[in-house]
């Protein structure tokens, strides 16, 4: 079969397109998935450069990728729920016990997967695996957002905040968001209450009393945040981890998140999409044979919404 590889950690350079990978085999608790679409995301290419081999070193040649969307071929033993030709998600990252989805067949744990959104085409679904799990876990599980609760949510634009702003106003929280200036009103088109311009406003000067931050960007922007948090409060990072002398200054919690994307929150994400709550929007389609370009254009472009390689030929 056809695969994005990597033989050592760099740029964009060191991904070839392997015609000659060998179809994975179906393990215990596994099924094996023809890809038809892969959602590129950013820890890809922080894997492709490195950055995570302490926690997880690769075996080269190693096939990058995670969030996928496609067909059950087989299914392992122990795996129930599933038949052949079902349409499924989910991740097949080989961080999670995975066979990586930068492929045209993958393999991937019965947990990290679920049923396809019905209303979704693949391309679609590919792109909401870890932006929407991040997203329901912070949103979700970390914070208990209700109604009535007010929530800043940086980098709004992006895959994560995109799905983070539709989420927290199903929830009936109110929502602040920051984005780039060409991308405030998409930002609004998303539900976000008040659009703040990152470059050219100070959010933590507008922004007071509120009850939690989810923050996508990292850097300067999480010390600024603890400013907007009332007392109580809660800033979940993607990116930070969590600072004790802010935490006691302010007297909020803080939480730095790894994403486990898990069957049960893809399950309530597919939900969700049926029902029109939440749509993801892909900026940009690439082949597989364009993977490397992919991971580039992600990397330095700062999309809007969701990077996809179409793996599948209609």
């Amino acid at each position: 079969m056809k695969a994005a590889q990597i033989n050592e950690y760099g740029g964009s350079e060191v991904v070839k397109i392997n015609k000659n990978v060998p179809e994975p085999t179906v393990t215990q608790g596994h099924l094996l998935i023809e890809v038809y679409a892969a959602g590129v995301n950013p820890v890809d290419w922080k894997i492709r450069e490195g950055y995570m081999r302490q926690m997880v070193p690769l075996r080269f040649p190693a096939t990058l990728g995670g969030d996928f969307s496609g067909i059950v071929v087989e299914v392992g033993e122990g795996v129930s729920g599933y038949e052949k030709g079902d349409e499924i998600y989910g991740q097949a990252s080989i961080t999670r016990d995975g066979s990586g989805s930068f492929a045209e067949f993958a393999s991937a744990g019965a947990d990290t997967v679920a049923h396809k959104p019905v209303k979704t085409n693949y391309v679609e679904a590919a792109a909401l695996p870890l932006t929407g799990a991040s997203a329901w876990q912070a949103l979700v599980d970390h914070m208990g957002l209700s109604r009535g609760k007010k929530i800043l949510i940086h980098g709004g634009a992006g895959g994560i905040g995109s799905i983070a702003i539709q989420l927290a106003r199903h929830l009936g929280a109110y929502v602040a968001a920051t984005v780039s200036a060409k991308d405030m009103q998409y930002a609004r088109e998303l539900g976000a209450n008040e659009v703040i311009d990152y470059k050219n406003q100070s959010f933590e000067d507008m922004l007071h009393n509120y009850d939690a931050v989810y923050d996508t960007v990292g850097g300067d922007t999480y010390s600024r945040s603890f400013r907007v948090l009332k007392r109580g409060g809660i800033i979940v990072s993607m990116l930070e981890q969590p600072d004790p002398n802010l935490m006691e200054r302010y007297g909020v919690n803080a939480i730095g998140q790894f994403t486990q994307v898990n069957n049960k929150r893809l399950s309530k994400l597919a939900e969700l999409v049926d029902k029109s709550v939440i749509n993801a929007h892909v900026e940009k389609t690439f082949p597989l044979e364009q993977a490397g370009e992919a991971l580039a254009f992600l990397q330095k472009g700062h999309p809007r919404g969701k990077v996809v390689l179409k793996i599948k030929k209609d």
